[in-house]
């Protein structure tokens, strides 16, 4: 299997922080896996087709999470998606993170701004409304509408390189997008920000060619799974006050 270089490099950094799974949990949003840590990634590839069970699945709390952190580089999504969250139960909090509000930093940034974003945001149509041009990259055919900007994937070549902000969710890890994303912004002028609670916050983003990482840390681990086990929705302060802070780490 060809494996993706930028998964390996960050599994191998954290490798020294392996501990045994706790819990490990697939919500209809959010996974979660909670070892040093608790680390968060988005759910991907539900539904399935009947018969693409989880490897091991009964059975995920009799692994480590440096074991666990291989699904990663699996293209059963859903296996990739409890892999990039092993990984990040392995990631310590940098010492130079910075507790501000991504957000206004990706809205002021986008103003008047070429942007591209890959991803779907709750700040999207207010970022749309005041940059100059901007595109969305969307995977589902169905949301396409080139009228309003919105592309698909494929278009990612011909948009990114002549960008100012791009602004691309963490979870594109999981289904192996993120390396290529990020090799056309370091061919181009943008100011590049991955963004969300799937984010890995290591440095090692800044050598593929990120600017900005923002993602998030879970300070209430056993309430954290209990909530994305329950819910469907949006990981945020909202509704996680006091189990959960975002931070954020520049170049």
């Amino acid at each position: 299997m060809i494996r993706s270089k930028l998964i390996d490099e960050l599994i191998s950094s954290v490798a020294a922080n392996d501990r045994k799974v706790i819990d490990a949990r697939v919500g209809v949003t959010w996974t979660a896996v909670y070892g040093m840590n608790c680390g968060l990634a988005k759910t991907y590839g539900i539904p399935v087709k009947h018969g693409n069970y989880t490897k091991n699945m009964g059975s995920l709390t009799e692994m480590s999470t440096l074991d666990m952190a291989e699904y990663a580089q699996s293209w059963n999504l859903v296996e990739a998606s409890l892999g990039c969250a092993a990984i990040a139960s392995m990631t310590p909090q940098p010492d130079n993170t910075l507790d501000v509000n991504a957000q206004e930093i990706v809205l002021k940034k986008g103003k008047d701004a070429n942007v591209v974003i890959v991803g779907g945001f709750p700040f999207t149509d207010k970022l749309v409304s005041t940059a100059k041009k901007a595109y969305i990259l969307e995977l589902d055919p169905y949301q396409l509408n080139p009228n309003e900007g919105i592309l698909p994937d494929s278009a990612a070549e011909y948009v990114i390189p002549d960008c100012d902000v791009l602004v691309i969710t963490g979870s594109t890890l999981i289904n192996k997008s993120m390396e290529r994303l990020l090799t056309l912004a370091r061919n181009s002028k943008a100011y590049t920000i991955i963004l969300g609670p799937s984010t890995i916050m290591s440095e090692i983003l800044f050598d593929y060619g990120a600017d900005m990482i923002a993602g998030a840390f879970v300070t209430n681990p056993e309430a954290i799974i209990k909530k994305l086990s329950q819910s469907g929705g949006m990981l945020n302060n909202r509704v996680c006050q006091g189990e959960i802070m975002f931070r954020v780490m520049q170049r």
